[in-house]
């Protein structure tokens, strides 16, 4: 028996849905969003530098191994890669599953990411949101960039995909909202 409310598919699943609208409205909160596209790059650029510095460090350590062991230590190359991709996964799933919801980049840009109905991220979301930026990057390059200046909430193409908006951290808010204020 399935129930008959509003919020229930009547298809054959037997499922009930429960649609929740946006938590975040450009029009009533505009300081959540002002200036979060510009402040996402830089962030970005900093969890890059973030990500890349250990891997440097690790190809470093392999090229210096290989030269101790006559080239035999150069083998451990095939790892930097299945490395890399786990170490930006971990990063970015723990960090964006932390409770400021954001990298390390985003921290120090002052912005977070939450769900489009206002839930804080979480390790898987924030991976999975890794991944489909990457796809979305290698297939799309920058074009994806273009996507927040069509929409109010400024999201680029792998939010939209993923179901995530990024906001002003609430102390840069207040801080907007006093000044819009007074």
């Amino acid at each position: 028996m399935t129930d008959s409310g509003p919020n229930t598919d009547p298809g054959r699943s037997g499922m009930s849905f429960d649609f929740k609208p946006h938590a975040y409205d450009p029009a009533l909160n505009p300081e959540l969003f002002e200036g979060v596209l510009a402040r996402r790059i830089v962030a970005f650029l900093i969890d890059v530098i973030i990500i890349t510095v250990p891997l440097i460090a690790a190809a470093a350590f392999i090229f210096v191994f290989g030269l101790i062991t006559f080239g035999l230590g150069w083998l451990l190359f095939w790892l930097l890669s299945p490395i890399s991709i786990i170490w930006a996964l971990a990063y970015y799933g723990f960090t964006l599953g932390s409770p400021a919801s954001a990298t390390i980049g985003m921290r120090a840009m002052e912005i977070e990411m939450r769900t489009w109905y206002g839930a804080p991220a979480y390790f898987v979301l924030g991976a999975v949101h890794a991944v489909v930026f990457w796809v979305t990057v290698s297939v799309l390059t920058p074009f994806i960039l273009l996507v927040g200046f069509f929409n109010p909430r400024g999201r680029l193409l792998h939010d939209i995909l993923v179901g995530t908006v990024l906001v002003n951290a609430q102390s840069r808010a207040a801080t907007l909202r006093s000044r819009a204020v007074g």
